[in-house]
């Protein structure tokens, strides 16, 4: 047997063994390849849900014709779905106002894998998990952490909120719906074990997760000290590609070569904050304080992707190159 062949099929039966040992308790899905060379393509946005205002509707409005052009095959939502207080049920008018009536370009009646903020613990938020809301739009999934395999990548969608001391300590006027996740030790803990296994016994080529806080951040709200702790070495062991986040309202780049990038992407409508914290700039390759979203076109060599303005401009596009072991930034 060929070394070329003896390699794919052990890894294949590597895959095998690890899916069918696999204790996670995480849900899995798949969406289908449907580009003859099996490249993938969406759009990542963030901190959007105003009915419209804040220029979410200008956002969407380009997020539509970027969408078009590209052929994406799904939209990711990295949190604080709806503002200020996420919805208050089921049959919130809020949902259509702030995302049926405002996605409506041909090209973004695609799947939408959202995850929570902390604007959407405000709420009600079994709502947005809720089948009752898919059948009113059947674009939207929600869950608090999912995995979501696509071909030559996996998305693995954590739910970063109960991570944040200051949400259970400190909430002021805020009330956060925590049901289903105390005890908030014994939740985080399971979530971090089921993460790690996924993330362990993946034969993805590109390993992408997905949270709303970030992990290095020079916006607003800085760095979550939290994941920093906790989440960013599990990152680190399993060498992620990307970690892509919102929660500040900018859009931002920051990494070094070699190593995880972390990609902000919370511009979907109130944005324009006017502060940055301090960042070494050999890390830091965009900070834009304003609107806007990404998008992301990925082959089994290259994931390039690429910053857009309120306007459709593009501010800041990057390509990482896989290799034997890792990948290259340009």
């Amino acid at each position: 047997m060929k070394m070329g062949v003896w390699f794919s099929v052990s890894l294949m039966f590597l895959c095998i063994f690890f899916i069918n040992g696999s204790l996670s308790k995480l849900e899995r899905l798949e969406h289908p390849v449907t580009k003859s060379d099996g490249s993938l393509s969406f759009l990542v946005v963030g901190d959007w849900g105003r009915e419209g205002e804040f220029n979410q509707s200008l956002v969407a409005h380009q997020m539509g014709i970027v969408g078009e052009k590209l052929d994406i095959d799904f939209v990711i939502s990295v949190g604080d779905n709806f503002y200020e207080d996420g919805l208050k049920g089921e049959t919130d008018p809020f949902f259509e106002a702030s995302f049926s009536h405002i996605y409506t370009h041909p090209s973004l009646q695609k799947q939408w894998y959202a995850v929570l903020g902390n604007h959407d613990y405000r709420g009600n938020v079994e709502a947005q998990l809720s089948q009752v809301i898919t059948q009113k739009d059947w674009r939207w999934f929600c869950r608090r952490s999912f995995v979501l395999s696509s071909g030559m990548v996996e998305f693995f969608f954590v739910d970063t909120n109960p991570f944040v001391d200051k949400y259970f300590t400190d909430p002021g006027d805020h009330t956060y719906d925590w049901s289903n996740v105390l005890p908030r030790n014994k939740y985080i803990s399971n979530l971090l074990h089921d993460l790690d296994l996924e993330i362990k016994k993946s034969c993805a080529t590109w390993k992408f997760v997905v949270g709303h806080h970030g992990i290095k951040t020079a916006g607003q709200h800085g760095v979550t000290q939290e994941l920093v702790d906790q989440l960013l070495p599990i990152l680190e062991e399993n060498k992620v590609d990307l970690y892509i986040n919102g929660h500040d309202h900018c859009l931002q780049h920051i990494g070094s070569d070699g190593e995880t990038q972390f990609l902000t992407s919370g511009g979907g409508s109130k944005a324009w904050r006017g502060d940055i914290q301090p960042w070494d700039p050999k890390e830091l390759k965009l900070y834009y304080d304003g609107q806007g979203f990404m998008s992301f076109q990925i082959t089994h060599s290259q994931a390039n992707f690429i910053y857009y303005d309120v306007s459709g401009n593009v501010l800041h596009q990057s390509t990482l190159s896989k290799n034997s072991k890792r990948f290259g930034l340009y």
